[in-house]
């Protein structure tokens, strides 16, 4: 399960090399790639890498979103995902309707929140031309995905530490952990924190 979250390694590694008995300032930089695995890891981890807004994957009719690429542009985090649809009505395993793909952004502003990387202000960058698939894309957009977006630093590098006995010979615990800031720089978010390492 691990694996499938690459930020933990990220976060843990400047524990590692960060941190000490008491709580030491620690800064780790994430990639836009780290930020898109783990999006694809809790949200985007259906069947194909889908997110169904409406009916699943047996349904004749259906939303789905897909593809979710992550990028930064200025001080905010751009997610551009590819919508498919097919709109109407169920009649022998056939949807009678309309079928529609597009694309879609939203961007919003990273926030540190005690031990959460989270994220505000959610913009819609950009629609389909349908009302109807919009009606279903801009909840999903603006709710859904900046909320299943966030991460618990500290529980994850908690997991991850878990292992570290067996991987390393000496147990790492975490006795603290305080994120105070998270801002994009260039090509990378930053996260300032204050963190506690314990080893025996």
């Amino acid at each position: 399960m691990m694996r499938r979250i690459p930020l933990c390694l990220l976060l843990s590694c400047a524990l590692l090399f960060g941190a000490a008995r008491t709580a030491s300032a620690i800064e780790v930089k994430i990639s836009s790639q780290a930020l898109e695995r783990t999006l694809r890891a809790q949200l985007f981890n259906g069947a194909d890498g889908r997110y169904y807004m409406r009916g699943d994957i047996n349904s004749a009719c259906y939303v789905y979103a897909d593809s979710p690429h992550v990028t930064f542009m200025q001080d905010r985090i751009v997610v551009h995902v590819h919508a498919r649809a097919k709109l109407g009505t169920s009649v022998g395993g056939l949807c009678i309707g309309v079928s529609m793909d597009t694309n879609a952004d939203v961007s919003m502003i990273p926030v540190a929140q005690e031990q959460i990387i989270g994220f505000r202000d959610a913009r819609i960058e950009r629609l389909s031309e349908s009302k109807e698939l919009n009606f279903l894309l801009v909840p999903f957009l603006d709710r859904k995905l900046p909320d299943q977006m966030k991460v618990n630093a500290a529980d994850l590098m908690r997991q991850l530490l878990s292992q570290s006995t067996q991987t390393t010979g000496y147990a790492f615990t975490l006795s603290s952990l305080k994120l105070h800031s998270l801002f994009v720089e260039g090509t990378m978010l930053v996260l300032d924190a204050d963190a506690g390492l314990n080893v025996d």
